[in-house]
């Protein structure tokens, strides 16, 4: 899954063309709408400050930190229980 904004890059037939090589689905947030990808950007951000955005030897040590830094940010968990922890969180 791929979700952007509507820029003119991600809605060109060539985006399009090369997501579906891939077998990736798009999704794009609402117009006017920040709230749709919050949580997202959010994380994005937190992940660039936290490993930051410098050049790593190869794909394989890039892949490990960002995996280390991932399963470290959500504690081991897995998507399902970050967000049963997110729900139970808010209902308290």
């Amino acid at each position: 899954m791929i979700d952007s904004d509507r820029g003119s890059g991600y809605t060109s037939a060539q985006f399009r063309h090369r997501t579906s090589e891939f077998g990736l689905r798009r999704s794009c947030g609402h117009t006017g709408s920040c709230f749709d990808n919050a949580a997202t950007e959010s994380f994005w951000a937190l992940l660039k400050e936290e490993i930051g955005t410098r050049t790593w030897p190869d794909r394989a040590t890039a892949r490990a930190e960002g995996f280390s830094f991932i399963e470290t940010f959500f504690g081991y968990l897995t998507p399902a229980e970050t967000r049963q922890r997110h729900q139970h969180a808010r209902a308290a």
